[in-house]
């Protein structure tokens, strides 16, 4: 698979007053995490057993798997479809895909009560086959493998005939170089096979994450509860990956004083019309199946935040999408791309937290300070170690005039 784009790393100062904020929201997670440890999931969350999951899992697994939908969706764009005029955004479109499925991970080590346990699915003696958490981890596990199999060739690019570790470590140099070399020259011939695996197993788990939610009827609000939701949590992941790429794409371009790439977002969000139709039309369609649109004007915080995440998320980005001159002006285009994103987070805070309601609770689930902190120490290391690995690594499109 071998692409006509040149990359390089962006050669801007990696130490800015920006990374230093970022730098605090990574002590912060860390600090989270570590108190977690320590004393429990009950000292530092609102969980119970009638709350058993909160933001750290709408939030850091639900929404992170969502938007990191992007890296199979533009994958199969170019490289599957064929549509190679999308290449200049693939790596970026990886390397957020890569990011989002490992501070999923991560998130999931701090959330889980038994997080030692967290290597039990590697093992064949303790699989269950009936367990639709089972078949997510599995499918993460594989697909965050393959996702770094496919990062490979960017290491490879950058530091093949440049290996020169200083003193004893220069015995590795000769090795180190092979293996880039075996890099090179094998990963190129086999990667479409990567690739493909990635979007069979991004569609596997995407919609398994909604079929965690089916074994709760009881607990469900009627407006989400239904027997599609795995269908409709595909539909969503893949109607967020090309809006998640364009907000992405037209971020780094600000932060890194870039150009942004007009040429090949603009026809991107026309073509993001499609998706997000086809999920507009499967949702409202399960509603006047299930006449569960009777819930949608009945003034309660569900209704309210249905209409939010149909009315902000979905309805309003397609008609900015379906208008050329949208498209055609960054400002715009990023907004409408971003209430995608928006919408997306809001349907999965939705789902397993607004929805999600005890039938004996008397009382709502309210993320505590540590949960908070937590979840926003994470989004800044994320944003961190993009920033970091764009520094080192060519993932942006090398710009005219640069070397």
């Amino acid at each position: 698979m071998i692409s006509n784009v040149a990359y390089e790393p962006v050669s801007k100062r990696l130490l800015t007053p920006g990374v230093f904020v970022l730098l605090g929201g990574l002590a912060l997670a860390a600090f989270v995490a570590i108190y977690r440890v320590i004393f429990g999931l009950g000292e530092t969350t609102n969980l119970d057993n009638q709350y058993p999951w909160g933001i750290w899992i709408a939030i850091d697994v639900a929404t992170g798997v969502a938007l990191a939908a992007g890296g199979f969706t533009t994958a199969a764009l170019a490289y599957i479809f064929h549509q190679h005029r999308y290449e200049p955004i693939v790596r970026a479109a990886l390397l957020t895909a890569l990011l989002g499925y490992t501070f999923v991970a991560l998130g999931l080590l701090v959330d889980l009560g038994r997080f030692y346990n967290i290597w039990h699915p590697m093992m064949p003696s303790m699989w269950q086959g009936n367990s639709a958490l089972f078949e997510v981890g599995m499918c993460v596990m594989f697909y965050l493998t393959v996702l770094y199999i496919e990062f490979m060739p960017i290491v490879s690019e950058r530091f093949k005939g440049k290996v020169a570790l200083p003193g004893k470590l220069g015995g590795l140099n000769g090795l180190i170089e092979s293996l880039l070399s075996l890099f090179d020259k094998t990963l190129g011939k086999v990667m479409f096979l990567f690739v493909i695996a990635g979007v069979v197993l991004s569609c596997m788990h995407q919609s398994s994450l909604g079929s965690l939610v089916l074994i709760a009827p009881s607990k469900i609000h009627p407006l989400w509860y239904t027997p599609i939701l795995p269908l409709l949590f595909l539909l969503s992941a893949i109607s967020v990956g090309l809006p998640m790429v364009i907000v992405e794409s037209m971020s780094a371009s600000k932060v890194f004083g870039r150009k942004p790439e007009m040429e090949v977002l603009e026809p991107l969000g026309r073509l993001a019309l499609i998706p997000l139709g086809i999920y507009a039309i499967a949702k409202i369609t399960d509603l006047l199946v299930r006449e569960t649109y009777v819930y949608l004007f009945d003034g309660s915080v569900a209704s309210w935040m249905f209409l939010i995440e149909i009315g902000f998320g979905v309805a309003l980005p397609f008609v900015m999408l379906s208008i050329g001159s949208v498209r055609k002006r960054p400002p715009l285009l990023f907004l409408a791309a971003l209430l995608v994103v928006l919408g997306v987070a809001v349907n999965r805070i939705n789902v397993f937290l607004v929805a999600y309601h005890p039938p004996y609770a008397d009382y709502s689930y309210f993320p505590s300070t540590m949960e908070i902190l937590f979840t926003i120490g994470m989004a800044a290391t994320l944003m961190l170690v993009y920033r970091v690995i764009v520094t080192v690594f060519p993932i942006l499109p090398r710009e005219e005039g640069s070397h």
